[in-house]
C-alpha cells in the first residue's frame, strides 16, 4: 500500500492546468495582436487601410513575420496561419466574430459583453471560448458594423437595427441599457437558398404537405407562415416564393432584406429607419400601401408586426389575391388574435367583429413551425380559415405533426392528415390544379420523423 501522509517519501511534479496553458497562450496570441495592430497603424498612412485590402494584408503578413522574429515566438505551421487569420480579422474583419461568420454550419451569434459569446448550431445553443480583448475592443467591432451604414451607437442611441454586407440581420444594444455590456446578436443569412427538397430531407414536412402547399401558391390563396422566433418562417417563405409563377410581377417588403426570390420579374422593398436626426423613417405600412400602386400580382411581407396588418388585409380583400406573409406567433389561432391587434395598432377605430370579418375573408391558410426541444423545426400545423361563425373566426386543421415521445435527446412523432378536405379545394381545382384525395387521409401508420 502507497503512504500518502506527510512524511511520505514519494514527491509529485505540481501538473500544469490545462486552463492555464489555454490562458497564457490568449494573453501571448493577445499581445502579438496588439504589438501587430499598434505597427501597422505607425507604418501605413489611414487611405491606404481603408482603401487597398490586398495591400494591407502583404502589410501585415511582413509586420507578423518581424514580431514573431523579435519576440521569439514558437509556432508550428498550423498556429501561425490560425493566428495570422486572427490579426487580419482584427484589422479588416469583425474580429473575434470572423471565424463563427464564415462558418456555414452556425446559424446565430450572441455576444453577452466582451467575456461570452454563444452561437446556436443545429438548433442548440453553445458557449464558445472565444472572447474580446476589452469592452473596448467590442465596440470598435460594433462601430465596424454600424458604421458604413450610416447609423450609430451611443448613450443618445443605445439601440439599433443593421446588416451586415451578407444580409445578416444585426441587432446591437449596449450600455446603460445593457447591464452586462456590449451586446450584438446576429441572425446569419444562408448563402445557400433552401429547397423543398432540403426542407424533405430535414423532416421540416412530407412530400404530400409540399404539395398541398405547392397547389395552394399556385391557386393564389392568400397565406400566413406563423412560429415562435427561429422557427424558420423566412425560410419556408421563400422555398413557397420559388413556386411564384415566373410570368407574375411580384413585390417583396421587408423590415431587413432576407428574402432570395428566383424568379426574373421581382421588385424588392426594404424599410428605413430613420437617421441620426430621427428623420426620414420608411416604414413597412408606407411601403405596403405604396406598393398596391405598383401594379402588383403577388405582395410577400417578410414579417407584418404593426399598423401594416390592416393594409395588408385591405389588399387581400381587394383583389390582390396570392399574398405571403409572416407572423410572429404560439399557435394558428393565436396568429389571427396578433392580426387583430395589429389592426388595432393602425389606429382606426374599428368593431372588433369587423376586423375579424376582414381577417376570415383575406386569410385562406396559417401554415404554422416550431422548433422542438431536439434543436428540430417542423411544420406542426397546417391550418384552414373557414369563415365566421357568430363573433368566431372558424378553423380546421388539414394537416399537423404528432409528437409521441422523446427519445434520448430526439424528439419522436409523425406526420398526419386529419382526414379533413379544405372548403377552398374548389378554388384550386379551378385553378386547373387537382390533388390525389389520398392525401387528406389520415396516417395509416405512426412514422416516426
Amino acid at each position: 500500500m502507497v503512504n500518502f501522509s506527510r512524511n511520505s517519501n514519494l514527491t509529485s511534479r505540481p501538473a500544469v492546468s490545462p486552463t492555464r496553458v489555454r490562458k497564457d497562450e490568449n494573453e501571448r496570441n493577445r499581445m502579438i495582436r496588439e504589438k501587430v495592430h499598434r505597427r501597422l497603424l505607425a507604418e501605413l498612412s489611414p487611405t491606404v487601410r481603408t482603401d487597398n485590402v490586398e495591400e494591407v494584408r502583404r502589410a501585415l503578413e511582413r509586420i507578423f513575420d518581424q514580431t514573431l522574429v523579435e519576440e521569439k515566438v514558437p509556432l508550428s505551421r498550423i498556429e501561425r496561419a490560425e493566428l495570422f487569420e486572427q490579426v487580419v480579422a482584427d484589422i479588416l474583419g469583425y474580429g473575434p466574430l470572423q471565424a463563427l461568420l464564415e462558418d456555414e454550419t452556425i446559424t446565430e451569434i450572441l455576444v453577452n459583453g466582451p467575456e461570452q459569446v454563444f452561437i446556436e448550431r443545429d438548433g442548440k445553443l453553445e458557449e464558445t471560448n472565444l472572447r474580446f480583448r476589452d469592452t473596448e475592443d467590442l465596440m470598435r467591432i460594433i462601430e465596424r458594423i454600424v458604421s458604413p451604414l450610416g447609423r450609430r451607437v451611443d448613450e443618445s442611441s443605445p439601440m439599433v437595427d443593421a446588416r451586415l454586407p451578407d444580409g445578416s440581420r444585426v441587432n446591437v444594444i449596449i450600455p446603460p441599457l445593457a447591464l452586462n455590456g456590449p451586446c450584438i446578436s446576429i441572425r446569419k443569412f444562408a448563402k445557400a437558398v433552401y429547397s423543398m427538397e432540403d426542407l424533405l430531407r430535414l423532416n421540416t414536412l412530407t412530400r404530400e404537405m409540399a404539395e398541398f402547399l405547392k397547389a395552394c401558391v399556385l391557386a393564389r390563396l392568400n397565406i400566413v407562415i406563423s412560429g415562435g422566433t427561429s422557427t424558420g418562417k423566412t425560410t419556408l417563405l421563400n422555398v413557397l416564393s420559388s413556386f411564384l409563377p415566373n410570368n407574375e410581377r411580384i413585390i417583396t417588403i421587408e423590415d431587413a432584406a432576407e428574402l432570395q426570390l428566383q424568379q426574373r420579374h421581382v421588385v424588392r422593398l426594404e424599410a428605413r429607419p430613420p437617421n441620426v436626426e430621427g428623420r426620414g423613417e420608411v416604414t413597412i405600412r408606407q411601403l405596403v400601401i405604396n406598393a398596391l400602386r405598383m401594379r402588383p400580382d403577388r405582395i410577400v411581407v417578410g414579417e407584418v408586426r404593426g399598423g401594416e396588418a390592416l393594409d395588408m388585409l385591405q389588399a387581400m380583400n381587394t383583389g390582390h389575391d396570392g399574398s405571403l406573409t409572416t407572423v410572429h406567433s404560439n399557435s394558428p389561432r393565436d396568429t389571427l388574435h396578433r392580426v387583430e391587434t395589429m389592426v388595432l395598432m393602425a389606429g382606426m377605430d374599428l368593431p372588433l367583429r369587423a376586423i375579424r370579418e376582414q381577417i376570415a375573408s383575406a386569410f385562406d391558410l396559417v401554415v404554422h413551425l416550431d422548433r422542438l426541444s431536439d434543436g428540430s423545426r417542423k411544420v406542426v400545423r397546417v391550418t384552414e380559415v373557414q369563415g365566421m361563425e357568430g363573433d368566431v373566426i372558424v378553423m380546421q386543421d388539414i394537416f399537423q405533426f404528432v409528437q409521441t415521445g422523446v427519445q434520448g435527446n430526439r424528439v419522436e412523432g409523425y406526420f398526419t392528415a386529419t382526414g379533413v378536405r379544405p372548403k377552398f379545394m374548389d378554388k384550386v381545382e379551378a385553378a386547373g390544379i387537382f390533388l390525389d384525395p389520398s392525401i387528406f387521409a389520415p396516417a395509416k401508420r405512426k412514422e416516426k420523423r
